[in-house]
């Protein structure tokens, strides 16, 4: 392996690798595979319920009664004194220019619907969809620019099912040029203030880049053989490329001016810093990868989507940081670190100097006095998890004022707030359809029942609840209108419509939660048994990232709560925010446990502990605050889902790294000893370190940080 991680910094192989990369982006954007990406995203609901779920085939039914796929437009006018003479006669104006647009796939808007109040009217038209954005987006763009701003004291707003949907695209089609390009703005300035050098931090900027580039472009493949991608998942793996590849990368060049001060040929330094990070990055990426993967068993189809799409950026950038970094590391040499360039016989970070190795000497004076103190802090801060709430929903999902719900709100306060999105009921046995409205009209928190369509498969019911269609009181109604209607009508009677989408999707989320996270916990601790060849030190690392994400979560879930005022999280968080935060947070302990063992085989476990502290820390540091940095770029966009998964990830991401990767599981290990390594040989056999006096620091500074471990 190491062989083959050394062929990228070859003298005439640099030059052949960097051609291939530029070449593969030549053709994707000859293709225009990066701009499709885009175009083949999926946001809305209903795309993301697999065929199983009982809301996706009441869909298909009522196509079917129908005749196509409808979304309802709604506009809503009201005064709160009451709507006056101008007022209807403004209305009535407004539907007759409207219609004269004869908008495309938009039925006629029917004669205004008043409420009992005599404060608001409502005027109602069905959009023909074909799951295209355009199809929605378009008509309510122009319905919006004919009704707003009324003025005089008359309110008007654009919302119904089809403006939710056209808002929720509006906003995940900006959202991934402002995420890129805030995250690479980000990335840059870290990389500046790490290498101190104008020229060096292009190096592994470019690199990112043409990563992502390339993670987009086959992004694009994996969407046209059927994986479901939308704007989050799509960010989500942008942020994924840009984190572990600048991770990777500051590992891969932390090693390479290793060498540097140890060789003076460049190509002999990139290919020894090749073979020497490459392991550990190649098990952090595939472990990663596997985390990720995990999520394909997802029943929800976007989280099912983000594991090849999530892995495939992981892949791409670990690919590009083990090829196209070292051939442009041999390429630049030691100059492009200026003004700060290692020159041979430098004195650099080793194992016997630093802040990190004083650290590591702290710890060993009392380590389990320290790793108890860390642990009971840690589970303190997981109480903040009796704080967790469920109540984001599609209705409150939004950072700042959003058009569709300012009209539900509206709405709301002069009709059924279900009257924006009712309920669809499909009966089969035409004969109980009266049977069935009856049952469902008596479920409390229904405010009516109309019939909406007749024909095969059966007979469309429309249900009108009380509440907002996209609120978790109206989550709570669906399951008794499923109980009444069924025991009215059948067990082949299908719930349907926006707010059983909904439901169903966070039965889906938790379900997927409770299957996924043990999954992955497996995955993760099979391939660090592999990789340290041991199982005491693979539970351990387990247990404290285990530890370490229920932290976060529960400092996460009091900070929505008191400090943002968030109205709650979506069911599926705990899913996204475990599965990156394990799989990352393994990353650091990866990192810092391969060259513990490393040093170990030659220093004994205690001293090797220490050692492999004092020279990973300075850069598994620097790794994780680009990485809480990159996510924390979530928190810009307008959705409270990404601005909690942003926050929880970078804050988990920095206590993995300043507390237990640096605190927590090095004063394990040196509490524990060799037996860190049981059952292999490294757990019963006499250490190296044990009848062997400490090393001369300037001697043991010398020592070649390339050189390759006695295999165990």
């Amino acid at each position: 392996m190491k062989r083959i991680l050394a062929i990228p910094a070859g003298r005439r192989a640099k030059w052949v690798v960097v051609a291939i990369w530029v070449g593969l982006l030549v053709l994707f954007s000859a293709l225009q595979f990066p701009t499709k990406f885009e175009e083949v995203q999926k946001n809305d609901s209903a795309s993301f319920l697999p065929a199983s779920a009982e809301s996706t085939k009441a869909l298909t039914a009522v196509k079917v009664i129908q005749g196509e796929e409808t979304v309802a437009i709604v506009t809503v006018y009201r005064r709160p004194s009451g709507l006056t003479a101008a007022d209807r006669a403004r209305i009535e104006q407004n539907r007759k220019e409207l219609n004269a647009l004869k908008l495309p796939n938009t039925t006629p808007f029917a004669r205004p619907i008043p409420s009992k109040n005599g404060q608001a009217e409502l005027l109602v038209a069905n959009i023909t969809t074909n799951g295209e954005a355009e199809t929605i987006l378009d008509p309510v763009e122009k319905v919006r620019e004919v009704v707003n701003d009324p003025g005089g004291g008359l309110e008007a707003k654009v919302t119904g099912s089809a403006g939710f949907s056209a808002d929720a695209i509006k906003i995940f089609e900006g959202i991934n040029g402002t995420l890129l390009f805030a995250a690479i703005g980000l990335v840059f300035f870290l990389l500046a203030v790490i290498y101190r050098s104008p020229i060096f931090l292009w190096i592994p900027l470019f690199t990112v880049i043409f990563a992502e580039l390339a993670s987009r472009s086959i992004g694009y493949l994996l969407a046209q053989a059927g994986v479901t991608i939308n704007g989050q998942s799509s960010s989500i793996m942008s942020i994924l490329v840009l984190g572990a590849g600048t991770d990777y990368a500051l590992l891969l060049v932390a090693r390479y001016r290793e060498e540097l001060r140890q060789h003076d040929d460049k190509h002999l330094a990139a290919a020894n810093a090749a073979s020497a990070a490459g392991p550990a990055i190649i098990a952090s990426g595939v472990t990663v990868m596997l985390a990720l993967f995990c999520l394909t068993l997802a029943e929800v189809n976007g989280t099912a989507g983000l594991g090849p799409l999530g892995a495939l950026g992981v892949g791409v950038a670990m690919v590009a940081m083990l090829t196209l970094l070292p051939a442009l590391l041999a390429i630049t040499g030691r100059r492009a670190f200026w003004p700060f360039i290692p020159r041979v016989g430098d004195e650099g970070a080793d194992a016997e100097h630093g802040r990190w190795r004083r650290w590591g000497e702290w710890i060993q004076k009392r380590p389990r006095a320290v790793w108890i103190v860390t642990a009971l802090l840690l589970v303190a801060m997981s109480f903040g998890l009796l704080n967790f709430s469920t109540g984001l929903t599609q209705g409150n999902s939004y950072r700042g004022d959003v058009e569709s719900v300012q009209g539900q709100e509206m709405l709301a306060t002069s009709f059924p707030a279900g009257e924006n999105a009712p309920t669809d009921v499909v009966v089969p046995d035409k004969a109980k359809a009266k049977a069935v409205a009856a049952a469902v009209a008596a479920v409390p928190g229904v405010a009516n029942v109309r019939l909406a369509g007749n024909g095969p498969p059966g007979v469309q019911l429309a249900a009108t609840l009380a509440y907002s269609p996209y609120a978790t009181e109206s989550y709570a109604v669906i399951p008794k209108i499923r109980a009444a209607a069924k025991q009215a009508g059948g067990a082949n009677v299908l719930v349907g419509g926006p707010t059983a989408i909904e439901t169903d999707l966070r039965e889906a989320s938790t379900r997927d939660t409770k299957l996924i996270i043990p999954i992955v916990l497996v995955v993760v601790f099979l391939v660090l048994i592999v990789l340290l060849r041991a199982f005491t030190a693979p539970v351990l690392l387990i247990l404290t990232v285990i530890l370490s994400f229920a932290a976060a979560l529960g400092v996460s879930a009091v900070v929505y709560d008191i400090v943002f005022g968030f109205p709650g999280s979506d069911p599926g968080l705990p899913l996204f925010a475990f599965v990156f935060l394990v799989a990352l947070g393994i990353d650091y302990n990866i990192f810092l446990m391969a060259r513990v063992r490393e040093e170990s085989l030659k220093y004994g476990t205690e001293r090797g502990m220490i050692r492999g502290l004092a020279v990973t820390g300075g850069v598994i540091t620097s790794a994780g605050i680009v990485l809480a940095g990159t996510f924390a770029i979530l928190g810009t966009l307008p959705l409270i889902f990404l601005t909690e998964l942003g926050f929880a990830i970078a804050f988990g991401v920095l206590l993995d790294t300043f507390v237990v990767r640096s605190t927590l599981v090095p004063a394990l290990v040196l509490d524990i000893g060799k037996k860190i390594w049981w059952p292999s040989r490294m757990a019963h056999e006499g250490e190296p370190g044990e009848h062997m006096p400490e090393p001369e620091p300037d001697a043991d500074a010398q020592a070649d940080p390339g050189a390759a471990a006695p295999s165990s």
